[in-house]
């Protein structure tokens, strides 16, 4: 029975595989022009004392694939420049907020004391307040701007470098570019939207102490995080809380009270320290140096599977705590392991009928109500919501929660496969769970989710792992309990049987998964000549100029306001080229082209100045764009005018 049912699941596995494998290759084929395609994530740019790291990558690129090499953008440490971004963006809502309460009452102009949370200090106009605020912060941001530019310490050894086509940026970044493996280390680009910009700073080998060091706090996390758990269920538990609180028994003793307390207490610290969990795996993987958000979510989802696995599944089967049955692993034969806990898997039958219908079938029933959601939503509006800005944040459905949500999938298949032949009971509550779930899931990712970035199926390796560990752990628990009985003679039968298992894992791994990892140079050679007539040079190089472009380079607003929509338009008459034709505020810093392709209509000596008005909602800001040897520097005015103009501009604010 056992082998029909591994069988049957490697066959569905493989056609899956295949499937998924195929949709992937189909997707990035149907594609006409995503900027990943065509560009390479270039890390550890070793530093020549007589070159800038610009001028290192330029050259290099040059000079190795001279007939593809198109442009690069480089790396810049501006951290410090995206907090101060963010204070702007606050200041600029308090005064959005302001405005339009004294729009509303115009008798009376809004005041608040400058002391500490506004609880105390000197009484001042609060327009006027936060606009002097916001003058002192640009001015600061200008002089942190101009500095990142100017300090060659700014830029990190990294570079976005983008080619004239998919097979030349294919042929780089699936090749060793140096004798020296360590140096000029190329991978594909994550989509602009996923890249997770503070992590490009980290060194080479910064990454690799870092990625040791989080294993070792994982593993410390997994087994040793039922610890702090049980002590405060310790203190939840009446006779520990007495005696920490002995002015608290009286209370205690009530009837009503007591029973509260018994029920209520041990499973709401449980569920707090399971509430933080997700947000500490995922400060973890970020510490860790991926510089992807999609990596960064699986990195998190498999932390958190192993968590699952250890405090869930065997928690729940082995008596006392990880750290316990750690130690009682370590102490024991390899051969005992599999033994003892299964004998205890079918007396634990009940207990996850119980734990699917509670957390699984609620949680899905919570999913397509979204309560959560609800609630926190209803708290900001009354308490955090006070611009327009503030309730599209607040109303903001988010995107899936990958790190939270598969894990959870994962450890109901567990459930599934352990039980499938142990206790066939369980299979209906189940399968029961997994159908909603379908439809649930599939209902909240068409409908109500915002999709943060596309991957192109990129978690699916890491899935098909999960379910292929989900196998094994399955027979080796089947081979414990099959010991204990009458049926001991044919355990033997099934050692085989974990074997071919990973046998097949390793073949679906080498046989698809380079298809995740790595394009095809036939596909990206096929999809070149396919566009070569509508995708000339001149075209590639203004899509891809601004495609990676930092945070640095853009206007305050387009940095934390990605949804605001800007009309940029030079004045009447004038003869300079428009905003768009610039590409980016300073091209020679953070973009390199080719000589022969480089644009002739701003020379070293130019000076430059042009003057265009970006309406916004409360404010109308005229920026002067000066050019004088390749740098811009910005002058911003505000002058505040009247709600009803831009709802007639087409802002409503």
């Amino acid at each position: 029975m056992e082998y029909l049912f591994t069988f049957w699941t490697c066959f569905m596995l493989y056609k899956e595989y295949d499937r998924v494998a195929a949709m992937r290759l189909k997707f990035l084929a149907s594609q006409d022009k995503r900027a990943e395609q065509f560009t390479v994530l270039v890390r550890n740019v070793p530093h020549e004392s007589k070159r800038s790291i610009t001028d290192s990558v330029e050259n290099f690129f040059k000079k190795n694939h001279p007939d593809h090499y198109l442009c690069h953008q480089a790396v810049y440490n501006a951290n410090k420049f995206a907090k101060l971004v963010r204070k702007r963006a606050r200041l600029q809502n308090w005064l959005d907020y302001n405005q339009l309460k004294f729009e509303r009452n115009p008798e009376k102009r809004p005041t608040k004391k400058k002391g500490f949370l506004g609880l105390w200090g000197e009484k001042v106009d609060s327009i006027d307040y936060y606009k002097q605020q916001l003058k002192e912060l640009d001015r600061r941001l200008t002089m942190e701007r101009e500095g990142i530019l100017k300090n060659s310490k700014s830029i990190m050894p990294a570079a976005f470098v983008s080619f004239n086509s998919r097979c030349g940026a294919a042929v780089c970044a699936q090749t060793q570019q140096s004798k020296n493996p360590t140096l000029w280390l190329t991978n594909w680009a994550p989509e602009p939207r996923d890249v997770y910009w503070n992590n490009l700073s980290i060194s080479f080998f910064s990454l690799s102490l870092r990625k040791l060091l989080i294993s070792v706090a994982v593993f410390a996390l997994v087994f040793f995080y039922m610890i702090p758990i049980t002590f405060v269920q310790s203190l939840a538990n009446l006779e520990g809380l007495e005696k920490v609180a002995p002015f608290l028994r009286p209370l205690i003793e009530w009837k009503i009270i007591k029973s509260f307390l018994q029920g209520f207490l041990p499973g709401l610290a449980l569920k707090v320290f399971l509430l933080v969990l997700p947000a500490i795996l995922m400060f973890m993987s970020k510490i860790e140096g991926h510089v992807a958000l999609s990596v960064l979510e699986r990195r998190t989802a498999a932390k958190y599977y192993y968590f699952m696995l250890v405090n869930v599944f065997l928690g729940s089967i082995v008596a006392g705590t990880a750290f316990q049955q750690l130690h009682a692993f370590l102490h024991q034969s390899a051969t005992q392991i599999p033994r003892n806990i299964g004998v205890s898997i079918p007396m634990k039958a009940t207990f996850f009928i119980t734990y699917i219908m509670v957390d699984g079938w609620a949680g899905i029933a919570g999913e397509i109500l979204r309560l959560k959601p609800l609630v926190i939503f209803h708290l900001k509006n009354m308490f955090l919501v006070k611009t327009e800005r503030d309730m599209e944040k607040a109303m903001d459905p988010g995107s899936v929660d990958f790190p939270e949500t598969l894990p959870s999938l994962q450890l109901y298949f567990l459930l599934g496969i352990v039980y499938a032949v142990v206790t066939p009971i369980l299979l209906p509550f189940i399968l029961v769970f997994f159908a909603f779930a379908h439809l649930v899931y599939r209902h909240q990712v068409i409908n109500v989710y915002n999709q943060r970035y596309e991957s192109a199926a990129a978690f699916w390796p890491h899935v098909h792992a999960r379910i292929i560990a989900s196998l094994v752990i399955s027979q080796l628990l089947l081979m414990g309990l099959l010991s204990t009985k009458k049926a001991a003679k044919s355990t033997p039968f099934l050692v085989v049987l974990p074997l071919l298992t990973l046998a097949f894992h390793k073949y679906c791994k080498s046989r698809f998964e380079p298809a995740f990892r790595k394009y095809p140079v036939e596909e990206a050679m096929e999809k070149d000549l396919q566009n070569r007539s509508s995708e000339s040079d001149a075209n590639l190089k203004a899509y891809l100029a601004d495609a990676y472009l930092h945070p640095i380079f853009r206007s305050f607003e387009e940095v934390e306001l990605d949804e605001v929509k800007v009309d940029k338009k030079p004045p009447p008459n004038s003869s300079s080229p428009p905003l768009s034709e610039l590409s980016s505020p300073s091209p020679t810093h953070h973009a390199k082209h080719h000589e022969e392709d480089e644009p002739s209509q701003v020379s070293q000596t130019s000076h430059n100045v042009q003057h265009y008005e970006v309406g916004q909602p409360g404010d109308l800001f005229h920026y002067e764009y000066e050019q004088s040897n390749h740098i811009y520097h910005y002058d911003v005015e505000s002058h505040h005018q009247h709600e009803s103009q831009y709802h007639h501009n087409g802002y409503h604010y």
